[in-house]
């Protein structure tokens, strides 16, 4: 984040909203170019936590709450020195604490080689312990393009692969119970919630991989699209899906690909087959090419799985839109754009190139929370744009706002803004995870003793009173 750039920008500053009242914000918006809003402004303040990690980096997806209230996250490191680290904050306690290095969980503290610098999964709940996967921390930037080293650097080691993972809650004893073939990290992660049976796509050539808890061979079932993330842009390069989904009764699982096939590997199958019913490819996604980077074309960003109706909520980056997914009908419907009133207003896709990853089903079970861009607005009241990047990242300035969507009425509400507690704007946000107290926790990048890092962040949920 470009925090001088920010302030150097003649946009709504943090000074201008916070202690005003919600006419005063409402007129600056509309001053600015903002939509009015038929609900009145909700200031949101997030509590910023000091997991007193140095070298913390973006998290995608790494944060949950667990059934007893606590909070699981892990802050990313992209040093070729440093893992990742897991953190824990127990209900009712104000600091969190760290678990483990990941590195060192997986076995490989002293090998030299490149560290468990990442996670990218959420940690699911099953047979009494928590399940996660690791991912490379440590990449070369060629074109603007994140890749793996070729060739190490002198003393050290290729990075072993990523490690599913298993965490006693209890005990918080962390451990590896299989390995990544190919030296690859594991980019998604889900797990069969009745069966146990753990699944990932691997980065960054994307090979579909299954593993059995119990046995902990890892197998590998072939390449789910090109060459994936390592390709030859034009040619053999296709963006990875981010999230995988089982269907409970049958054990199925479900991914997406760049060109907008949806893909099923039934329970016990050898290779997944396309389905012949449904495809993610929409005109109203937009258009994209899927042999080139910096979007993630017609995969689906975020799934989520809807136990009470049998189904499947899930967005599309850069369009935002919601859609319902049901995996025994094979049946994708179009919903709504939940992205900000802004964002409606002018038509923009989400500055976050590959879209967000923030979409969560709440407490409730029936109202879905998502957390997306809002433009900034100039002087003359034109939006703040951004540059075009050969990856994942945002493009540009934005606010941080929570949008809910309540299945039953079909109702979707803009809660706006969100602020940290300095004043900054949330930013690089990918993670959410909502507690039933009331609580909505996420990861945001902010200045720290002059560094810019990311740590946990919470703010209280609107709807819960």
């Amino acid at each position: 984040m470009d925090v001088a750039g920010l302030r150097r920008s003649r946009c709504l500053e943090p000074k201008d909203l916070l202690g005003r009242s919600s006419d005063e914000i409402r007129t600056l918006s509309e001053s600015q170019g903002q939509p009015q809003r038929s609900k009145q402004i909700q200031r949101m303040i997030a509590t910023i936590y000091d997991s007193g990690f140095e070298e913390a980096h973006d998290t995608y997806n790494a944060l949950s709450v667990d059934r007893d209230g606590g909070v699981w996250y892990v802050l990313s490191s992209t040093s070729p020195d440093q893992g990742g680290k897991l953190f824990r904050l127990h209900p009712g306690e104000s600091q969190p604490r760290e678990v483990v290095d990941l590195t060192e969980a997986c076995g490989e503290a002293g090998w030299n080689s490149y560290p468990q610098g990442k996670s990218h999964s959420r940690f699911f709940e099953w047979d009494g312990a928590l399940w996660s996967s690791t991912h490379a921390g440590y990449y070369e930037t060629v074109d603007g393009m994140e890749r793996m080293p070729k060739t190490p650097m002198e003393g050290y080691r290729h990075y072993p692969g990523g490690h599913f993972l298993r965490i006693d809650p209890a005990t918080e004893c962390v451990r590896s119970v299989g390995v990544a073939p190919h030296g690859e990290g594991i980019l998604a992660m889900t797990q069969d919630p009745v069966r146990g049976t753990l699944y990932g796509i691997s980065w960054p050539t994307g090979h579909l991989l299954r593993l059995d808890p119990g046995d902990g061979a890892v197998e590998d079932l072939g390449w789910v699209d090109a060459h994936g993330e390592a390709g030859i842009p034009g040619e053999t390069y296709r963006p990875l899906c981010r999230a995988l989904l089982v269907e409970p009764d049958s054990g199925d699982l479900w991914y997406s690909t760049a060109d907008g096939t949806l893909w099923t590997l039934k329970q016990g199958a050898e290779k997944p087959e396309a389905s012949r019913q449904v495809s993610m490819r929409r005109d109203y996604f937009g258009s994209f090419d899927p042999t080139r980077p910096g979007s993630m074309a017609w995969n689906w960003r975020q799934v989520v799985r809807d136990a009470n109706r049998h189904c499947a909520w899930g967005t599309h980056g850069n369009s935002g839109y919601l859609f319902r997914f049901d995996p025994k009908k094979e049946t994708l419907e179009l919903i709504e754009r939940i992205t900000s009133d802004a964002s409606r207003r002018i038509g923009m896709t989400d500055q976050f190139s590959y879209g967000y990853l923030g979409l969560e089903l709440g407490p409730d079970g029936k109202t879905l929370y998502h957390l997306t861009g809002s433009p900034l607005f100039d002087d003359k009241g034109q939006p703040v744009g951004g540059e075009a990047i050969a990856k994942g990242g945002a493009r540009g300035p934005e606010e941080l706002h929570l949008v809910t969507w309540d299945i039953e009425s079909a109702e979707r509400t803009d809660h706006g803004p969100i602020r940290l507690e300095s004043g900054e704007r949330p930013s690089h946000v990918n993670s959410l995870a909502i507690s039933s107290d009331g609580w909505i926790y996420s990861m945001s990048r902010l200045e720290r003793n002059g560094r810019v890092v990311q740590d946990l962040i919470r703010f209280r949920d609107p709807l819960a009173g």
